[in-house]
């Protein structure tokens, strides 16, 4: 099983740390693209802080948040799974997992990234300010950069047997999107909240129930092959689960809540 994650806009920004190392992370088939990325990225960032904002999409008291780009290559880094912060990274919370849990999850967790790609928990990466949705002067849609080139590496990463869960928000869905080749072995999964009868998407509960279930995942130890085996894997550790039809993209798994 590989599941495939969206970052956290927030980060925390290690005091200490070596300079990042490209050499150090893995999937190096993205190096070249993370260069081209952080050469974009560190050029904005050093030149207006104004205009960098404002590519950025900052507002007017996040101008200091330029300054984390601007030193990518220099300033310290820390593990990956402790830079991300936010909802679902505090519902997952990496810190509290036992070590046989945090060892699958060394191997069965990715985060999509807008400067790196892909990068595993371990990677050692500084903070940094990206979204997925922006386009760099010099470089256009960091989107389209990575839909070049992580197919090959989310592909490396599955081999030939192993479940994808997506669990990547439309953002960073965008960066790369499994071909129908894939579809049997792909799991898209959507949180709904019900409240009356009525079902709908809610961000805090999407991203809350999906850490609740990465860490419940890495905490089971199971390894489901089809969407449907993960949907009962699912079901047995408390969620109610609805499986759709299989689409050329993969299933949908329809994980309804109530509560955070």
């Amino acid at each position: 099983m590989l599941i495939l994650l969206p970052p956290s806009e927030g980060k925390a920004a290690p005091r200490r740390g070596a300079p990042l190392d490209l050499s150090s992370l893995g999937s190096p088939v993205l190096n070249p693209a993370r260069e081209r990325v952080l050469d974009a990225l560190g050029e904005l960032a050093s030149g207006d802080p104004v205009v960098a904002a404002t590519t950025l999409g900052l507002g007017r008291t996040q101008v200091e948040l330029v300054d984390l780009d601007a030193g990518l290559r220099t300033n310290p880094t820390a593990r990956a799974d402790r830079i991300y912060t936010g909802v679902l990274y505090d519902a997952l919370d990496w810190a509290s997992l036992d070590a046989a849990a945090r060892r699958r999850g060394a191997s069965r967790v990715l985060v999509t990234s807008s400067v790196f790609g892909l990068v595993r928990p371990g990677d050692r990466i500084p903070a940094y300010r990206l979204s997925g949705d922006v386009s760099l002067p010099g470089l256009g849609p960091v989107a389209a950069v990575w839909r070049e080139v992580l197919g090959a590496a989310v592909e490396e990463q599955l081999g030939d047997r192993r479940l994808l869960v997506d669990l990547r928000s439309g953002t960073y869905a965008a960066f790369w999107r499994p071909p129908a080749s894939l579809a049997r072995r792909v799991a898209t999964v959507r949180v709904l909240h019900e409240s009356d009868g009525r079902r709908s998407v809610v961000s805090h509960f999407n991203k809350a129930t999906k850490g609740r279930i990465v860490r419940a995942l890495l905490e089971d130890g199971r390894t489901p092959r089809t969407p449907a085996a993960l949907a009962e894997v699912l079901r047995d550790l408390g969620w109610l689960v609805e499986v759709g039809d299989p689409t050329a993209q993969g299933t949908r798994l329809d994980v309804v809540v109530t509560e955070v």
